[in-house]
């Protein structure tokens, strides 16, 4: 069986319930892919940091009980996870507001058992993370993690790139650019989006979008329910079905699509057929709240 690694940061997430009240759960970019891939049939382990309190003890139990693996997972005493809160509109966008900066997962490539961990990067088939992994981590620690994801590739290892963006997390956009042009050049496959790379390159078009993004395989979410998959033989445009039910959330869409596409090629399935199993998922994750839908909700077929 193929085996993932997604690397980056899961928070307390605090979505609306209604009245000025707020429902509990976790979510981060990452961890939900995990969580997707691992519903998919996927192996994956989770590499983060936690606390030692009772909501990273929660967390643990949850990514446990959706078959995530968590062994990987380093526990710092004294230390608290992140929080972020969900703000949706009448549309069901997002915005995210956070509170983690003093979060366990920032100390993840600083800790005596971080050597250890990047090694075993070259044991996995495919290893995940995300511009929202990279803007935690110092100047210093990005270093490291990039040269942890050029040794496994080197060894056999798949790297794929998720270009996340959020402005706030980088304290300029030229070091964001400079970040993502190594994220680029380290990985095999680059999931972007329209959204994500916009606010790096203002006024671009589709086409110096994908230009400046290196390598064979890159997937571009477009505005509109589509995406373009670039391969070294060209390009195809891959429109999603239209939705049946009403947009809820946004949040998570990237993510699971994510998860899609890097399960169905791990299977062996076209760029192409990915990336409608990426739309697929995606579909439905909006039209519930929250960054994990219930399990109940999960399609029956990724086509």
């Amino acid at each position: 069986m193929m085996r993932v690694a997604c690397i980056g940061e899961c928070m307390v997430e605090l979505k609306q319930a209604g009245s000025g009240l707020y429902s509990r759960g976790y979510g981060g970019d990452t961890l939900n892919t995990a969580v997707y891939l691992a519903r998919l049939g996927v192996a994956v382990d989770y590499i983060t940091a936690l606390g030692d309190d009772p909501l990273s003890d929660e967390m643990i139990a949850g990514w446990q009980a959706e078959g995530v693996g968590t062994a990987k997972v380093a526990r710092l005493s004294g230390k608290l996870p992140g929080l972020y809160l969900i703000a949706t509109d009448a549309k069901g966008e997002r915005r995210f507001f956070h509170w983690r900066e003093s979060a366990a997962a920032r100390s993840l490539l600083e800790l005596p058992e971080t050597e250890s961990l990047l090694q075993s990067l070259s044991a996995y088939d495919l290893v995940y993370f995300s511009a929202i992994t990279l803007s935690i981590f110092s100047e210093a620690a990005r270093s490291r993690l990039f040269a942890a994801l050029r040794a496994a590739r080197g060894r056999g290892t798949r790297i794929a790139f998720d270009t996340n963006f959020r402005a706030r997390g980088w304290p300029d956009l030229d070091i964001a650019r400079a970040v993502f042009r190594e994220a680029f050049e380290t990985a095999d496959i680059a999931l972007a989006s329209t959204e994500d790379l916009l606010p790096l390159y203002p006024g671009a078009g589709t086409d110096t979008l994908l230009a400046g993004v290196p390598g064979g395989e890159v997937v571009l979410k477009l505005a509109e329910p589509a995406s373009l998959v670039r391969l070294e033989n060209g390009m195809r445009r891959i429109d999603a079905k239209p939705l049946t039910a009403t947009v809820v959330d946004t949040t998570a869409a990237g993510d699971s699509f994510a998860a899609a596409y890097l399960a169905a090629r791990l299977s062996g399935a076209a760029p192409e057929e990915a990336a409608r199993a990426g739309h697929c998922l995606a579909g439905r994750v909006v039209c519930h709240p929250g960054a994990i839908i219930p399990r109940s909700a999960m399609p029956e077929n990724i086509s």
